[in-house]
């Protein structure tokens, strides 16, 4: 993550923070939810690019002895926060929605138009702003994904604008909240559901472990391997540990053996971090996956008080 990024979100921050306050009080005075719905999901880009910032800015810090592997993690806690702010906000617009939809009050429907036009626009160069990057980076792509949630639910709003100018259907407006609610919901469902897995320590989705054990066993000197875990400490960040068993060998044809593994990690895989241990000797042939609880049953007994 570079200092361009960095400056990107600064513009965007500011942008969408002078227009969140003006589509605010326009939506006030038009009477629409549609815009004081987006000026509120404005309101979570603003807490979302405020919190990637953060996160960006500790992510450049070094390790240490307290924190081995440095702050990377920080975007991933970020992302995981920003698509819960768009969870509450999803939620309090079907709540509005629904009293709009029980007695619909009148829209002033050029303002919504009008509003909405400039809405678009912004918007647009905000998340254009974010995307560089955003491809790799959860805590990039989360703030992305608000800003072109945005986009979307402003054009809805224009749409809604100038069917109510022509029909005076003003149950219109908040329909469209409900969609951009409903589009809201499905960006953040993603995102937490990426996060989770990432907080869980999964194996990362698009790593068949089968074909990578197999390619492994393949490689001349590798006899076995156990204790094998793949995770993943941010998006783009990959990690594994593993024990490999190899016949008796000397160190320089054991650091050859684990170099060949490490290239083929790194070049198919994407995991750049690995750590291997090799051993001559299989302490538990049947066991691919290290058991964690197999291992402290005899000492762990269960108390349910």
């Amino acid at each position: 993550m570079t200092k361009n990024h960095i400056r990107r979100l600064d513009l965007s921050l500011i942008i969408t923070l002078v227009f969140m306050i003006i589509e605010a009080v326009a939506g006030f005075f038009a009477n629409s939810l549609a815009l004081l719905t987006d000026a509120a999901h404005n309101l979570t880009d603003v807490i979302a690019l405020g919190l990637s910032l953060y996160a960006m800015r500790l992510t450049l810090q070094p390790a240490h002895s307290g924190k081995t592997y440095g702050y990377h993690r920080a975007g991933i806690i970020v992302a995981l926060a920003n698509s819960t702010t768009l969870v509450v906000i999803a939620l309090a617009i079907f709540y509005e929605a629904y009293r709009r939809f029980i007695s619909p009050p009148m829209v002033k429907a050029n303002i919504l138009i009008t509003v909405g036009l400039v809405a678009v626009v912004v918007n647009l160069v905000t998340a254009l702003l974010v995307k560089h990057g955003s491809e790799g980076d959860l805590n990039l792509r989360s703030a992305f994904l608000h800003l072109m949630g945005d986009v979307l639910s402003t054009i809805g709003a224009v749409i809604a604008g100038i069917f109510i100018l022509f029909t005076g259907w003003n149950w219109l407006d908040p329909l469209v909240s409900v969609l951009i609610g409903i589009l809201i919901l499905w960006n953040a469902w993603g995102i937490v559901r990426e996060t989770i897995h990432i907080l869980m320590e999964s194996t990362p989705n698009d790593i068949d472990m089968d074909e990578m054990l197999s390619e492994i066993l393949q490689i001349e000197g590798v006899n076995g391997v156990h204790d094998l875990h793949v995770w993943s400490i941010t998006q783009s960040m990959r990690t594994l540990s593993a024990h490999i068993v190899t016949g008796d060998m000397p160190i320089s044809k054991g650091a050859a053996v684990q170099n060949t593994i490490s290239t083929l990690l790194s070049d198919k895989y994407g995991i750049t971090h690995a750590t291997l241990q090799l051993e001559c000797t299989e302490c538990n042939p049947d066991l691919l996956y290290c058991d964690f609880n197999h291992h402290n049953n005899e000492q762990v007994k269960f108390n349910p008080l």
